[in-house]
Order: C-alpha cells, then structure tokens, then sequence
C-alpha cells in the first residue's frame, strides 16, 4: 500500500502565471527539486523562456484562468500527459491602477474579479476534480493570497475584495478536501522585489494620504516557501503562511 507522503512517483505541478514575477520563481524552484511542472500563462513565448530557464522538467503551457473552455483544456492535458496531479499553485493575478471607490469602474473591478478570483476558482475545480479521481488520491493546493487579503490599500478595492474572496476560497476548499486528502493553503506576500512591485520604490499611497516607498524583498525567499508547503506529506497543512519584507507598513497598516 502507498503511503500518502510517498514521493516515489513522479511529482507533478502546476503553476498559473508561471510567465514572471512569483510564478517563474516558483515554477523553477519546483523543477529545481525534481517536480515536473506545467507552467501556465497566457503568453506562450514568456512562458517558453522561463521554461528554458528551468531545465527539462518544465513543460510551457498556454492558458487564460479567466476562461472555462481554457482551464479544462489545461487540466485535461496535464491528466493525458502526466496522469495526475499533486500540486497547484494559483498565482495568476493582477491589479487595476488605483482609484478612489466612486471612479473604479465596472470593467477595472471585473477585471481584477475575473482574474484573481474567478480564474483562482476554475483552476482549483479543474484540480480538485482531478485530484479526488486519482490513484491514489489527494494533492495539494496553494492559492496566492496577498497582504490585502487581510487589510487594504487606499485605492484599491476590486483589488482588496478579490484577495479577501481568495481566503475564503482557500478555507472552503481546505474543508472540502479533507475528505478526499486534499490540502489547500494560502501564502500571503508583501513586496516582492518583482516587475509588478517596482513602482512602490518612487513610493506608494499610504492610509494616512501621504506617498511613502516602501522596502521589498528577493522573490527567491517566496520560491523557498512555497516549496516548502508543497512539499509537505498531506497530513499536515500549512493553512497560511504570511512573508513579506521586514520593515514594510503592514503591522497596523489601514
């Protein structure tokens, strides 16, 4: 009989938005450690080179997590080619610029919805699916919280409520899965040293109305930490995990 922390199979990932950013770092870290890994993205030739960058146990693969037809096409692939599925990593995400509540408009809140939450659901059902069918059973997924996933930044609510929305996401499916021995938990990130975080070094609103820059981090230390919960034998969980920069204004922020 296998045990469930057995690592004698092959182990198999997938990583939305694995194009940049957390996801790329993610993604090679994984193969790093001997994870096969799907790297999930809508722009193929980004995704190509990150997979160059990974070695051969990166596999490109092209989908948009805000579209239905896509994600089941993604996860119908990843079950002909690899048979299964012990871990995914919901990281696909964006933000609209920032704009007070009464000027966010209706195509800036669904776009920040349809991605960041929506898109976190299609992935985790086409998962979960296919992680309850599976011999054995069980796997393992992680969602991309985010520091507004527990208070706000001015500015930012289509941002802030899909975060929130994600946590509730990742409690309903850690019940859901105990069951079939799936875990599910949450990683909850404050400035990254990435593309998207760039701009907080000219400085970012803060609550108070003043612009401050803000510190950032090395994104490898959020590589580590996710390999680190994937990693994990499935009787135990790591619900949620917060990393950040040190000196950032999180502590009393809001």
């Amino acid at each position: 009989m296998t045990s469930k922390s057995s690592v004698s199979l092959p182990r198999i990932a997938v990583v939305t938005g694995a194009g940049s950013g957390i996801g790329r770092a993610v993604a090679i870290e994984l193969a790093r450690n001997g994870w096969t890994v799907a790297m999930a993205g809508r722009r193929l030739r980004q995704l190509e080179e990150a997979a160059s960058e990974g070695g051969p146990n990166c596999a490109p693969m092209q989908c948009d997590t805000t579209d239905e037809g896509s994600v089941s096409t993604l996860f119908g692939r990843i079950a002909a080619q690899f048979g299964r599925l012990d871990f995914l990593f919901n990281n696909a995400g964006t933000a609209s610029p920032p704009a007070a509540l009464d000027q966010t408009s209706l195509e800036a809140w669904r776009s920040v919805v349809d991605t960041n939450l929506t898109g976190t659901f299609l992935c985790t059902r086409a998962a979960f699916g296919l992680m309850k069918r599976q011999a054995p059973r069980g796997g393992r997924i992680v969602n991309n919280g985010s520091i507004s996933a527990t208070v706000p930044r001015p500015g930012m609510i289509a941002y802030t409520a899909s975060k929130h929305a994600v946590t509730g996401l990742t409690r309903a499916t850690s019940l859901e899965g105990r069951q079939y021995d799936i875990a599910c938990g949450q990683i909850d990130i404050g400035n990254t040293a990435t593309e998207m975080t760039s701009p907080m070094a000219k400085g970012t609103l803060q609550a108070d109305g003043s612009a401050k820059s803000e510190p950032t981090f090395d994104v490898q230390h959020v590589a580590d930490a996710v390999l680190y919960m994937a990693q994990l034998p499935l009787d135990a969980n790591v619900l949620f995990m917060t990393v950040m920069a040190t000196a950032m204004p999180y502590v009393g922020r809001g």
